[in-house]
């Protein structure tokens, strides 16, 4: 069911134009963002931006999306209309459940995984969710917020 996910900027507010002219100029980066979604050195991060993605606290408001009932505080990563079809056949059984604040791709290596493996990840973790799991998911989760760097956020 589609949402409003609640987020604090990180991006300029060009950053749609600015990633479009990138990926024009340097055939380098259109391949990293084709494979992750992500660019490393992404020039339209603000400078706020990387410290808040650095420490995970771009995703605080997204508890006021918990609280709406939207989201829970573990399960795949909410995504845009986009990207289901990267999900193919397995959207539905991977989001069978409500996306979560956290989940097995960010303490999983986040954005230095394809996105691919992000959606094995997502995969993986519709099939075989339990509560074990999610407590590992959240153990981790905490580590990675009191220790975030090379953590893959970027």
């Amino acid at each position: 069911t589609p949402f409003s996910c609640y987020k604090f900027r990180t991006m300029k507010p060009q950053s749609k134009y600015i990633l479009k002219e990138i990926l024009i100029k340097n055939p380098d980066l259109k391949s990293e963002f084709k494979n992750t979604r992500k660019l490393i050195n992404d020039p339209r991060i603000t400078k706020i931006g990387r410290l808040l993605r650095l420490t995970s606290l771009d995703e605080l408001p997204q508890i006021f999306n918990v609280l709406r009932g939207d989201m829970s505080f573990i399960g795949p990563r909410p995504i845009v209309k986009s990207e289901i079809k990267k999900y193919g056949k397995d959207f539905k059984k991977a989001f069978s459940m409500k996306p979560g604040i956290s989940g097995l791709w960010q303490v999983s290596g986040r954005n230095n995984l394809s996105y691919i493996k992000r959606v094995n990840l997502d995969i993986f973790y519709a099939r075989n969710i339990n509560f074990l799991l999610d407590l590992k998911i959240f153990i981790k989760t905490i580590a990675i917020i009191l220790i975030p760097f090379n953590k893959g956020a970027f």
